[in-house]
């Protein structure tokens, strides 16, 4: 399986966006990493996911989001989760 997945920072009241085969590692390294947007402001959440066969689809719906750029959209996604 294949994910497309929204985590939160508390702290900079902000999300994060993207995909991955493996929710629960990425999850952790977003946590622990000290490189990149994820490593400041810790400890990420995951708020929202969803679940493709295909890499390609997964890829797909995140690069849709990411075009949309409305915290809207990730918060009417998340509450109607």
């Amino acid at each position: 399986m294949y994910y497309y997945y929204i985590l939160y920072s508390q702290e900079l009241d902000k999300f994060y966006v993207g995909s991955t085969g493996d929710l629960e590692g990425r999850l952790q390294r977003h946590n622990s990493s000290n490189r990149g947007f994820t490593s400041t402001d810790k400890p990420w959440e995951l708020k929202y996911y969803e679940a493709f066969e295909e890499k390609c689809d997964a890829i797909k719906r995140e690069a849709q989001l990411k075009r949309w750029k409305s915290r809207g959209v990730i918060l009417k996604l998340i509450e109607d989760s």
